[in-house]
């Protein structure tokens, strides 16, 4: 077999790691894109944030404390599906989504404000947009990759494309430029191979049928690289000349995975490629040395990682630490980290010396031509530069404002001297770069071999796990239900609620969803009537003006209160068995605001009292019995972002915009009776009262714009938090549901796919963080069930019910036990009937309390863990002397012999042989006789 000749001198590397990047949560979301992508000085990835619009950042090197900062950046309204730096401008980063737009950011270092808006925006009409590349040698040429059309998009024009290629037969997959620019290649799902040149014809100048689920690079010259399934599932690597693409010229097979595919990257010095799994759950990247004649494709390395992949890229040969001898570095995205893998040559005057044989001169980033050159017929090439350090030009000193090199004057609609110093919502936080911890792998080929250091927040909760209090619903589990249970076929939602409300609704009986029609109208559902909608027209509620918030009435699984624009509040009655017919009339209105209703809140004890805030800055209480007004609390300075009754019902909590948490005794005073600093972020919060009263949980963002959770003791305002819990970056604000029963905490925000879960203690650390709940795409928010509606058979302790864009989906929060058959009565303690009344509103207001009488959820068939018969504990494993006793040479023997004799079986038993019928006596004397006569023949054949 040829072996590559770097095999055994220039690449006896192994993968060194350079410092892990933490505090990174990555996304996967289904797209044909990249998931990371990585300039000289910056790196950009994929996140889970924002249903996938968001992109996380962060730098190429650390800081000058030697830790990263990791940033976001909210990019489009729905998943980024692909993204793609500028060969000549180490900023300027393009986006494309599945919201049918592709976007050119100049992103700044993450320790600054990164812009809230695109330099441009292009909106092809060709739908979802998969695929954005730079050309490598115009500047502001780009291809884009629409479903089942590749465009060639010259950004100073606009209006249009310059060139939309022929539509291929399936989904496009890939797009690679040859290294001149000349010629562009696709793959695509159609199984084939395309090669067009653009600026001659709209149809490809080559196609040949490729393997399944293909990505294609240019390797070098006039060859083409691919990967992709053969017939026996194989992943297969190819090699084609695009001259005669009738058959490839070479190939590898590097056996068969259900991971997914490949994604080759290309690394020219030599020409080294590696291919780097493209889909979760994949440890391995392959480096191969790709030559024009056999044996074509040789491997160098097979690289297992520690971790498993969600996606691949390759730092700039300009970024490389060439006094290192380093040759290739690459970022290995992960679900919670970065981390690189280095290659290395080794030689004896590594870090002294610069060997030119390893770096030949590579190519600058200064383009070569415009946009409009290229189109036009130039065929001009980049300059190539010296990696020397010596002779690499000097780096300009650091400006808020880089300048714009790629970007041409008129592909911006905004000014050019805009920026850095737009709003945003950074990430700050650092990840530690501590030196590895261990020693490097022994696995063949190259390996990270190191684990990351624990960044302080992980050492802490490792010492909670060790020697703290731990949560016993830590593994708690969210699964979506069976579909005998979904409502589908949703359609035209309203997506665009206001951030005081929770989204949509729902009782034990029925859910209540708003919809994007005139009118303000909101369709109910009946819970005991799942399955598909008609495509008809459905009956709805009309408010006739767009609806601010609604929520059903505790008591009442037939009324639905809803607030509007004019100020009013609407009480409506829904008939049993669901509606029949649209209602236009509503039971009760109620009005007293002077502006615009931001939110409404039933009192969870007393019957027929509402709460409502409104940008008159004020909060009312309503009687709704006898339909008025009953009291007015003033004291907030802004917007009333959120409301919370206190679980005995005497308290109002309220937190506002202007930074402040304040208490209410409704019926003792208009004006607060405490006062706190609240978060110090502005987008918007939501407060609920938790541990019987005790404390107040706010949920709101800090000065950063990171969404946090704050601790208030309900006794001492005005000495602040006395708990943090950091959770993500997001332009929503995470929604509560505290479960009294259990102490957990469940919260998410509009657009997010991930449910956290905490339980809240009265004392330190407060917070136990538990399994958080990951939805397969983003969701509008949850509503939660009655306890009663959980299955205690299953430790089920919530359900809620999930509204997508066209479904509304079950979900059940359960905690994993081994004695189900017992009822868990750790778990569900008696609870309370919040479904009927204590009493009524007038009862209340004239300053009676009251309190809801208690139930057990025990079927009568399960008997309480805590009876359970106890059993006597089995040993699983010999005592420990057994295995550390010294046994004699003799006592070895003997166990060896009994073992060899246990094989063998009972030496009573009889023989196989035993049972075999013997010849008759004449045929034996027939053979004795005839014996000699074969002698005789032996004897003269031998002579």
């Amino acid at each position: 077999m040829l072996g590559c000749k770097y095999r055994t001198v220039k690449w006896l590397s192994s993968a060194k790691l350079a410092g892990w990047i933490n505090n990174v949560r990555a996304g996967s979301f289904s797209c044909q894109g990249n998931h990371i992508k990585v300039s000289s000085k910056l790196v950009a990835f994929n996140t889970e944030q924002a249903g996938g619009g968001m992109l996380g950042l962060s730098s190429v090197k650390p800081g000058s404390d030697g830790k990263w900062t990791v940033t976001q950046i909210s990019c489009h309204a729905d998943v980024v599906t692909d993204l793609d730096f500028s060969p000549f401008d180490d900023r300027l980063l393009a986006t494309c989504s599945a919201d049918e737009t592709m976007k050119l950011w100049r992103v700044c270092d993450p320790e600054q404000e990164q812009p809230s808006e695109a330099e441009l925006t292009l909106s092809p009409g060709q739908g979802r947009l998969e695929l954005v590349l730079f050309h490598p040698t115009s500047s502001g040429l780009l291809a884009l990759g629409a479903n089942k059309c590749p465009l060639i998009w010259d950004t100073s024009r606009q209006d249009a494309p310059l060139a939309v290629l022929e539509q291929h037969g399936d989904q496009l997959q890939s797009l690679s430029w040859k290294q001149d620019g000349s010629l562009l290649a696709s793959s695509c799902k159609d199984k084939m191979l395309r090669v067009f040149d653009p600026r001659a014809q709209l149809t490809p100048v080559q196609s040949f049928q490729n393997n399944k689920d293909s990505r294609v690079l240019w390797a070098k010259d006039d060859h083409l690289l691919t990967t992709g399934f053969d017939m026996m599932r194989s992943r297969e690597v190819r090699l084609w000349d695009h001259r005669k693409l009738n058959s490839s010229v070479g190939s590898v097979s590097l056996g068969t995975s259900s991971l997914g595919h490949l994604q080759p990257a290309v690394f020219c010095i030599i020409f080294l490629t590696l291919l780097c799994p493209h889909t979760q759950g994949d440890t391995g990247i392959d480096c191969f040395e790709v030559t024009a004649h056999e044996p074509f494709l040789s491997q160098v390395s097979h690289c297992m990682t520690d971790t498993s992949t969600r996606g691949v890229a390759m730092v700039p040969k300009l970024a490389l630490d060439v006094m290192s001898c380093e040759v290739v570095r690459v970022l290995q995205l992960t679900d919670s980290c970065i981390v690189p893998i280095s290659y290395q040559v080794p030689r004896k005057q590594s870090g002294q010396e610069f060997h030119a044989d390893l770096y030949p001169d590579t190519v600058g980033t200064t383009p070569a031509m415009s946009a409009e050159e290229w189109w036009k017929g130039g065929n001009k090439q980049v300059e190539r530069v010296s990696l020397h350090p010596d002779k690499q030009p000097k780096p300009k000193a650091a400006s808020q404002a880089p300048a714009k090199r790629d970007l041409p004057s008129g592909g911006s609609k905004e000014e050019s001297t805009r920026g850095c110093s737009t709003s945003s919502s950074p990430l700050s936080t650092a990840s530690s770069s501590a030196a590895p911890s261990r020693s490097p792998s022994t696995t063949s080929g190259l390996s990270s071999g190191f684990l990351p250091s624990p960044s302080p927040s992980q050492s802490i909760k490792t010492l909670h796990n060790l020697m703290g209090p731990s949560s016993k619903f830590r593994h708690i589990q969210g699964a979506v239900m069976h579909k005998d249970t979904h409502i589908t076929n949703l359609r035209g939602l309203n997506l665009t609620t206001p951030g005081e409300c929770d989204g949509f609704c729902a009782n034990a009986r029925r859910v209540a969803v708003p919809l994007a029609i005139a009118g303000g109208q909101i369709a109910v559902f009946e819970l005991s009537q799942p399955g598909k909608l008609p495509d008809t027209a459905l009956p709805t509620i009309q408010n006739s003006v767009n609806v601010a918030d609604f929520c059903w009435d505790p008591f009442d699984t037939h009324r639905l209160a809803v607030a509007g624009d004019d100020a009013k509040i609407r009480l409506w009655q829904v008939p049993e068995g669901g509606l029949t017919e649209t209602l236009t009339e509503p039971e009760l209105i109620v009005q007293g605001h002077t502006e615009k209703i931001y939110s409404i809140k039933f009192h969870p004890l007393a019957s027929d009292l509402l709460v409502s805030s409104s940008y008159d800055l004020t909060v009312r209480l309503w009687d709704l019995e006898k339909g008025e007004q009953v009291k007015v609390l003033t004291g907030h300075q802004d917007q009333v972002f959120g409301m919370a009754w206190s679980p005995d019902g005497k308290l109002l909590a309220t937190v506002c915009k202007d930074g402040k948490v304040r208490i209410y005794d409704p019926r003792k005073s208009a004006e607060p009776v405490q006062e706190g600093p609240g978060p110090e972020g502005h987008r918007g919060a939501r407060v609920v009262w938790v541990c019987d009263g005790k404390y107040l949980l706010v949920s709101g963002f800090d000065s950063r714009s990171e969404r946090e959770l704050y601790l208030f003791s309900a006794e001492s305002l005005s000495s602040g938090t006395i708990a943090v819990a950091p959770a993500d970056v997001s332009p929503s604000t995470l929604i509560p549901f505290y479960d009294p029963d259990t102490s957990v905490v469940i919260l998410t925000g509009k657009g997010d796919t991930r449910v956290y879960i905490f339980e809240i203690m009265p004392e330190a650390p407060y917070f136990l963080e538990c399994s958080s709940f990951n939805s397969p795409e983003p969701h509008k928010g949850l509503a939660f069930l009655p306890k009663t509606e959980c299955s205690v058979r299953e430790v089920e302790v919530a359900r809620a019910l999930m509204l997508s864009k066209t479904s509304i989906e079950p979900v059940a929060f359960t905690v994993p036990r081994v004695k189900k058959e017992f009822f868990q009565d750790d778990v569900y303690p008696d609870t309370a009937v919040w479904w009927e009344p204590a009493l009524t509103a007038s009862a209340w207001l004239s300053g009676s309390n009251g309190q809801h009488r208690r139930i057990s959820l025990k079927p009568k068939d399960m008997t309480p863990v805590s009876e359970a018969p106890k059993e006597a504990p089995v040993r699983k494993y010999l005592p420990s002397a057994v295995y550390l006793e010294e046994k004699t040479d003799e006592q070895k023997k003997e166990e060896l012999l009994s073992a060899m004799v246990a094989k063998l079986g009972n030496l009573d038993d009889p023989l196989p042989q035993d049972s075999f019928e013997g010849v008759d006596d004449d045929e034996w004397v027939s053979e004795v006789l005839d014996f000699p006569v074969f002698l005789s023949s032996l004897v003269n054949f031998l002579k």
